[in-house]
C-alpha cells in the first residue's frame, strides 16, 4: 500500500479526529490579526491551507462514498449537496470548474495580500481584476452547462461522518487463514459454541425487551415521510432558467463583482457603490419568484439576500456610516472587563476591511 493510500484509509478511520482539529485552527486564525508583523497574512495562509486541505479530504471521502452507492446516511444529504453532487456526476466539466471556483474563494484573498506586499496598489488591483474576470467566466460556462441559477458553494459539503461507512467487501471479508502442518489446527466457529456453559445468559433464551417509544407515532412517521424534492432527480432540484428575464437576472448577479472591481479602479467617490446596489437589485427585481415546492432555489435567493448586508462593509457606508460605529464602540468598551476583550478584536479587523476588497467580497 502506497504512503497516499495509507494516508486516505487513516482520514476515514479518524476524520472526527481530524475535522476537529481543523476546526480548532481556523478558529485560532481569526485571532491572529494585529499580534505581530504581518499575522494577518500568515492567518489567511493558515485558513487557505486547511481549506484546500478540507477540500482533498472531501475528494477522497466523496470517492469513498462512490464505492458503497447502497451507504444510507443516518441524516438524509442537504438539497445542496444532493444538487451538486448531482451535476459533478453527470457533467466532468461541472466537477472541475466548481474545484476550481472554490479554490479561487480559498486562495483570492492570500493572493491580494501577496500581490499588495509585492506589487504595491496597482499590483494588487490588477490580480483582483484578473481574478474577478476569471471567476466571471466560469460562472458563465457553469450557467452554461446547468441552464439553472448558481447555488454556493458549488460542490457538495460534508454532512456525515465518514467513519460510519461501511467497509468495503475486500476489509468486510479478508482471506481466511489457512492451517498449515506446523500450525494448530483451527476450530470451526459453530463449534466454539460448545465451551460455553448453559448456566451463562444466552442471547437465544433471553427475552428481548419490546422497545416503546413514549413519544407520538407523528414525531416517528414525520421524519420519515417523503417531500417532493425527496422524490425528484438531483439535477432537477432547481428548474432550469425559461424566460429572457432569469438569464438577465442570473447574468447579472454574475457579472455584479467584476463590474463592481472596474468602477472601483476607473471611479472615485461612491460612484462604484451605487452600480453595484444597482446591478444587485435589478437581478433580485428580474428574478422569477420559485414556488414553495422549490426550496433549493429559494434558500439560495434568501442567501443572496442576506449577501446585501456586506454593503455596511463597502465603500462610502462603511466609511461614513458604520466605521464611525464601531470606533465609537472600540473606544467606549476597550477598558470593560469582557466587552473589551472584543473591543480589542475588531479594532484588529478594521484596519483589514479598509485595505483589502475580499475582507468583504461575496
Amino acid at each position: 500500500m502506497s504512503p497516499l493510500q495509507h494516508y486516505e484509509s487513516f482520514l476515514i478511520h479518524n476524520s472526527s479526529t481530524i475535522a476537529t482539529i481543523e476546526s480548532s485552527l481556523r478558529s485560532l486564525t481569526w485571532f491572529l490579526p494585529g499580534r505581530f508583523k504581518d499575522a494577518e497574512l500568515a492567518s489567511e495562509a493558515l485558513s487557505a491551507t486547511l481549506n484546500v486541505l478540507s477540500l482533498y479530504h472531501d475528494t477522497i471521502i466523496g470517492r469513498r462514498l462512490a464505492q458503497a452507492p447502497k451507504f444510507k446516511p443516518l441524516i438524509p444529504p442537504s438539497l445542496n449537496s444532493r444538487y451538486t453532487r448531482g451535476w459533478m456526476d453527470k457533467d466532468r466539466m461541472y466537477k472541475w470548474i466548481a474545484r476550481t471556483l472554490e479554490m479561487i474563494k480559498f486562495l483570492e484573498l492570500v493572493i491580494e495580500m501577496s500581490l499588495r506586499r509585492k506589487l504595491g496598489q496597482k499590483g494588487r488591483w490588477r490580480g483582483v481584476l484578473t481574478l474577478e474576470v476569471v471567476k466571471a467566466i466560469l460562472r458563465l460556462i457553469v450557467l452554461r452547462i446547468t441552464r439553472r441559477p448558481l447555488v454556493s458553494p458549488p460542490l457538495p459539503e460534508r454532512d456525515f461522518d465518514p467513519a460510519n461507512l461501511p467497509p468495503l467487501e475486500s476489509e468486510l471479508f479478508p482471506l481466511t487463514p489457512v492451517a498449515t502442518p506446523h500450525s494448530p489446527m483451527l476450530m470451526p466457529e459453530h463449534l466454539k459454541n460448545n465451551h460455553i456453559s448453559l448456566d451463562a445468559p444466552n442471547p437465544l433464551l433471553t427475552e428481548t425487551p419490546i422497545n416503546r417509544s413514549a413519544s407520538p407515532v407523528e414525531n416517528f412517521l414525520l421524519p420519515k415521510a417523503l417531500s417532493p424534492s425527496s422524490l425528484k432527480p438531483p439535477t432537477s432540484l432547481m428548474r432550469p432558467l425559461s424566460t429572457p428575464k432569469d438569464w438577465l437576472s442570473e447574468t447579472a448577479y454574475i457579472l455584479r463583482p467584476l463590474i463592481y472591481v472596474i468602477a472601483l479602479g476607473n471611479a472615485s467617490g461612491s460612484s462604484p457603490l451605487i452600480i453595484s446596489l444597482f446591478l444587485d437589485f435589478a437581478s433580485r427585481y428580474l428574478r422569477r419568484t420559485p414556488p414553495p415546492s422549490s426550496i433549493l432555489e429559494r434558500s439560495e435567493y434568501a442567501r443572496r439576500d442576506r449577501d446585501l448586508l456586506w454593503y455596511f462593509f463597502r465603500g462610502q457606508i462603511w466609511t461614513s456610516y458604520t466605521r464611525p460605529k464601531l470606533d465609537s464602540f472600540v473606544n467606549k468598551t476597550a477598558s470593560a472587563p469582557l466587552l473589551g476583550l472584543i473591543s480589542a478584536f475588531v479594532k484588529d479587523w478594521i484596519p483589514l476591511i479598509d485595505d483589502y476588497y475580499y475582507y468583504t467580497a461575496t
